[in-house]
Order: structure tokens, then sequence, then C-alpha cells
């Protein structure tokens, strides 16, 4: 099995991909997770995407497609793999393709999450995030008992990332619908393979159909 998550950004991806992948025993392979291990443990690929951002460049498809092909050979082709998060864009998606057919698989399935713009900006634009212990609330969903204090830790050290900021969410969800949302088409040349979830209700529910997609 391979899977693909595809959905903007704050529908859940990450949440409900670590879940789906330890209920049911998958691989859970995330571009970013692999980009960080290969910076630190200083592979090739590593060094050769750090001299990208060192020079403030975008990391190529060239050296990303690289850390997904060492991935797929190192788990082997009995091991089920939900990406998340990956492909971004079409030629991602055509380089995916390239690879898994070298190694003899292929994508069996792409769950679509969906949720309103309005309900993504809040669960973007209203997480705040304690530096002193991690924990992260939602100020229209899950609030502090006190504004502005960590109900685990009690430090007022509740932050907001700057990719999260009102207008930095909006944009983001731009950049989703021009370069990733075309995924959707690409792959619904393929019968049976996409499938929908509304990601708009509990993490339980959402977690119920998706693994139910996959069937």
């Amino acid at each position: 099995m391979v899977a693909i998550l595809l959905g903007p950004p704050g529908v859940g991806k990450g949440t409900q991909g670590v879940r789906l992948c330890e209920a049911r025993g998958l691989s859970h392979v995330s571009t970013g997770d692999l980009l960080r291990a290969a910076r630190r443990e200083g592979t090739s690929l590593g060094r050769e995407a750090q001299a990208f951002m060192d020079r403030g460049e975008l990391v190529p498809d060239s050296v990303i497609m690289g850390m997904v092909r060492e991935a797929l050979e190192e788990l082997g082709s009995d091991t089920g793999v939900v990406f998340d998060g990956f492909p971004r864009t079409i030629p991602q998606a055509e380089g995916l393709d390239a690879v898994l057919t070298d190694l003899g698989r292929s994508v069996d399935r792409v769950v679509v999450l969906q949720a309103d713009d309005e309900t993504l900006v809040k669960r973007l634009s209203g997480r705040r995030t304690c530096s002193q212990c991690g924990a992260v609330f939602n100020v229209f969903f899950d609030a502090p008992s006190v504004e502005g204090q960590c109900d685990r830790c009690g430090a007022s050290a509740l932050e907001q990332r700057t990719d999260d900021a009102h207008e930095t969410v909006r944009n983001r969800l731009g950049v989703y619908r021009s370069q990733t949302a075309p995924l959707i088409e690409f792959y619904s040349e393929r019968a049976g393979v996409v499938k929908h979830v509304d990601g708009d209700r509990s993490v339980d529910a959402v977690a119920a159909d998706l693994s139910a997609a996959l069937d």
C-alpha cells in the first residue's frame, strides 16, 4: 500500500497521518522529516540540501526525490507507506511515479482531507504554543483557562508561529490552491484512487473515515 494524504494547511494531515500509521502498522513519510534527518545525519543529500538552504534557496525537487527514493529503498517493497504533505506539485507527483515504478510499486490511494477556509484560518491563526513545555492551544477551539498562560506548566509563554499569522495563513491557502490542489485532478484520472474525507469533524470521526478510505 502506497497512500498519499492531500489537503490544505491546517486540515489535519500530520495528526491523522501519524495516527493512521500507528493504527495500521504503516510507515509515515514526511519530506520535512526526511530533510531534517538527512541534515542532522550529514548524509550527502543532507549536505546538498543544506547548501541550498544556506544560500536562502529552496531545496530542488531532485534532492527531495533522492531522499524519498532512499527512504523507500530502506523500507522495502513490503512496507506500507503514507506520504504526508508530499507531493506538493505536479512535477513532484511525476517524479514520485518514476521512483515508485523503478521500485515496482505505484500509488494505491490518494485521500483528500477537506475543510472550508474559515475553519482552516481559525485552526492555524488561533494556534498558540508554550515555549516552555510545548503544549499547544487554540484561542478559538481550545483556549487556555487563563489568557496567555499555559494550562500544563503555568508559564506565561504562549507564542504564535510566524507562519500562523492571519495574512500568512491566507497566503498559504492560496499557494495550496494554485500548486497542490491540481494534484486531485492529476490522480483522479486513475480510476478508484482518489477518496475524499470531511476533515471538519472530531479527530476520531476523521480517523475512522480515513482508515475506511484505504480499504
